[in-house]
């Protein structure tokens, strides 16, 4: 079991914002996140396009955008839990039982879900037959390159993520790319790369195909592509790879026993505390008069968020607001010199 001052579910920018606000104020707290990543939205979403509403930046991507986030906790240690889904969360006298679905225990006063409008997880194949191969052979997301070394690997999608892991893999696997249009959405570098191992006949193109069929026992044996014109194709392949962006689902907080209303949490705006003491809301997931959905609005609302966990987790204590320009305290826990 793992004791918090606060847990913060969601590890985009607002949840990475109000970890650096936790930790400013002398805080501990841990973050999980149902991605394998850092960066929620910006990361899995558009970490290319340009963002304009950052005070003091005039543009960046959300790459830059994270990167930067996580730069600015390096003074902290900050725990971060991904591949984490928070499935359980019931109150334990003065703190929060808060469980994921891999079995991993929180106990915190303060719970802060910063998880944009809820967790992501990928749009998935549709053929059932999918299911049992899951994590074994066929994957949403590459944790580990390796595996694929030397074996035969089908990529399906058109985006970024598709295009960049079918350039890298080609290095030392088969692969074949299979989109089911002839555009591709990612960056044109990439897509010209692409389209230069398809005519060196180093990575083999399927355009306008989708996965129809897996066939195999215990393993992947071939698959079947169906063709917009109703051809059927079969390929012998090891691997199989989706990428075809993620879905949001509000998924277990809507158990919470949390005031909510089209996917989004009512909130107090004094501190953004939700119906359930010692349980926030920020980011796009909270709802209240005047809720605007800008990145800026969710670091508003974690800073506010942070100093009312104050009082649950120092309940002896009284916080004092301290200026970082002028604060021997605060410039100590970034590591700064006087």
């Amino acid at each position: 079991m793992i004791n918090t001052d606060a847990l913060i579910i969601g590890a985009g920018p607002t949840g990475l914002f109000t970890a650096h606000q936790l930790k400013l104020i002398g805080l501990s707290c841990e973050v999980v996140d149902n991605l394998d990543k850092v960066g929620g939205q910006c990361i899995e979403l558009y970490p290319d396009k340009p963002i304009y509403d950052i005070p003091a930046v005039p543009e960046c991507t959300g790459e830059e955008l994270t990167n930067n986030l996580i730069k600015q906790l390096k003074p902290f240690d900050i725990k971060f839990h991904l591949n984490e889904r928070v499935d359980e969360v019931k109150r334990d006298n003065n703190n929060w039982f808060v469980k994921t679905n891999n079995d991993k225990i929180f106990l915190t006063p303060n719970v802060i879900i910063a998880g944009g409008v809820g967790s992501f997880e990928p749009r998935k194949f549709s053929p059932k037959e999918c299911e049992k191969f899951e994590n074994k052979y066929l994957f949403y997301a590459v944790k580990d390159k390796k595996i694929f070394e030397g074996k035969t690997v089908t990529i399906f999608g058109g985006g970024d993520s598709a295009l960049d892991w079918a350039v890298e893999l080609s290095k030392n696997s088969k692969v074949n790319l299979v989109h089911r249009r002839d555009e591709f959405r990612g960056a044109e570098s990439t897509v010209n790369k692409m389209k230069e191992l398809v005519n060196s006949e180093r990575m083999n193109l399927f355009t306008k195909y989708q996965l129809n069929n897996v066939r195999g026992s215990d393993q992947i044996q071939s698959i079947d592509l169906k063709h917009d014109d109703g051809q059927t194709k079969n390929l012998e392949t090891d691997y199989v790879l989706g990428f075809f962006g993620l879905i949001m689902q509000l998924g277990p907080i809507a158990e919470w026993g949390l005031n909510i209303d089209k996917k989004t949490i009512s909130v107090d705006t004094k501190n953004f505390e939700t119906n359930q003491k010692g349980i926030y809301a920020v980011g796009d997931i909270c709802s209240y008069p005047g809720k605007l959905k800008l990145i800026l609005s969710g670091f508003h609302e974690g800073a506010l968020a942070a100093r009312a966990c104050f009082k649950l987790a120092r309940p002896n204590e009284k916080y004092r607001f301290e200026f970082t320009t002028t604060s021997s305290k605060l410039l100590k826990r970034l590591g700064k010199k006087e």
